[in-house]
């Protein structure tokens, strides 16, 4: 049977204020108040069952993601006791689905990308899902079509095409992954048309992501055993809280993608962003006359021009006079103000802030 799950961990430290420690970028209603997990759980109910979607979550947004995702099979959620990387949480729902469904076929997506349209993506989801039904021993990643030569994304090596008589879309073996690069490399990576984007999104059978594990990453194999043979039953939770923490910190991509021999990748041709920081909502949200992007219920901004101004308060007025080139994102306890070019330094920011105020605004 096909599966899917949805990653839907990570914090979004680049969004602060509006994404906390407890509040995820993922729950934000910054899409015509819709969130992105939303908007990616809409993107999959056409080719899912609500029974066969799984959200992996951090445990401290488990009841978030249940309130923005009310239709969903309450054990569907599954919380992760402690941050271990997608490896960890690639290895977790892998042999929970094993342990129901041996032969359990598994879509990975997360819960923080855009992908327009989604029927382009719902074919490409549907030819790789063909395709590990004809070859179970191969693992899926989607590659994203560069639009432009970014230094910030990884990149795949696209090698020969596959044979499958029945995708549409062509399917090809991967030659290699490779790091963010410099400048001039990306602009080489471009220019070839052999490289896309590294999306993050896969597809294979449970089975033989947990045999990738265990060829490669051996120190995962007891973890997810002891974890797969109390699941659902009344040591579940104390065995998942002592063992998952023994899960090694390491991105799956690092654990196996880069090492096992049958890699494929299916190349996307669509709108894609990843939405981790207010520069990437200038790409999905319409600017003003004087190319403000606003997200507000009410603002008034006289004479200013170049900002992102961004509140989920309904009800709290953003006024702005002579402002250029600014980010001003308002909270209920915390307003960041900060030049456009200086968002990379939230992560600086939030640890001056820890060093002062402790995890309190965090």
């Amino acid at each position: 049977m096909d599966y899917v799950v949805i990653m839907a961990g990570g914090t979004g430290k680049r969004l602060w204020p509006l994404s906390r420690q407890s509040r995820p970028k993922q729950v934000l209603k910054l899409l015509d108040g819709q969130t992105l997990l939303r908007r990616c759980y809409e993107r999959l109910t056409p080719m899912f069952d609500a029974r066969n979607i799984i959200v992996l979550t951090n445990a401290g947004y488990a009841g978030l993601v249940r309130e923005n995702l009310p239709e969903l099979p309450y054990d569907n959620v599954i919380a992760e006791p402690a941050i271990r990387d997608t490896a960890g949480a690639i290895g977790l729902a892998s042999t929970i689905l094993a342990r129901y469904d041996a032969d359990a076929t598994m879509a990975v997506v997360t819960a923080d990308q855009l992908i327009e349209p989604a029927r382009v993506f719902q074919a490409a989801l549907k030819d790789a899902l063909t395709f590990v039904k004809n070859e179970p021993d191969a693992l899926i990643t989607f590659g994203i079509k560069p639009t432009f030569a970014s230094t910030q994304l990884g990149y795949i090596e696209l090698g020969p095409v596959k044979n499958c008589p029945e995708c549409e879309r062509e399917i090809f073996t991967v030659n290699s992954f490779r790091e963010k690069p410099d400048g001039t490399t990306a602009k080489e990576y471009v220019a070839s048309g052999r490289y896309c984007w590294n999306s993050g999104v896969f597809v294979w059978k449970a089975k033989t992501i947990l045999a990738g594990l265990k060829e490669f990453l051996p120190a995962s194999v007891e973890p997810l055993k002891r974890i797969q043979a109390d699941w659902d039953g009344p040591k579940q939770a104390e065995t998942l809280r002592e063992w998952f923490l023994k899960m090694p910190k390491i991105s799956i991509d690092f654990a196996v993608m880069e090492k096992a021999k049958n890699v494929c990748a299916i190349k996307l041709d669509c709108r894609w962003l990843d939405m981790g920081s207010f520069a990437a909502l200038a790409d999905i949200i319409s600017s003003d006359l004087n190319n403000n992007i606003v997200v507000a219920g009410h603002s008034e901004l006289l004479d200013s021009k170049n900002n992102i101004v961004v509140t989920e308060d309904e009800g709290h007025l953003i006024a702005a006079i002579g402002l250029e080139n600014m980010v001003v994102a308002h909270s209920p306890d915390a307003t960041l103000v900060c030049h456009i070019d200086q968002t990379h330094r939230l992560k600086e920011l939030l640890e001056l802030i820890n060093s002062r105020s402790g995890d309190k605004f965090l």
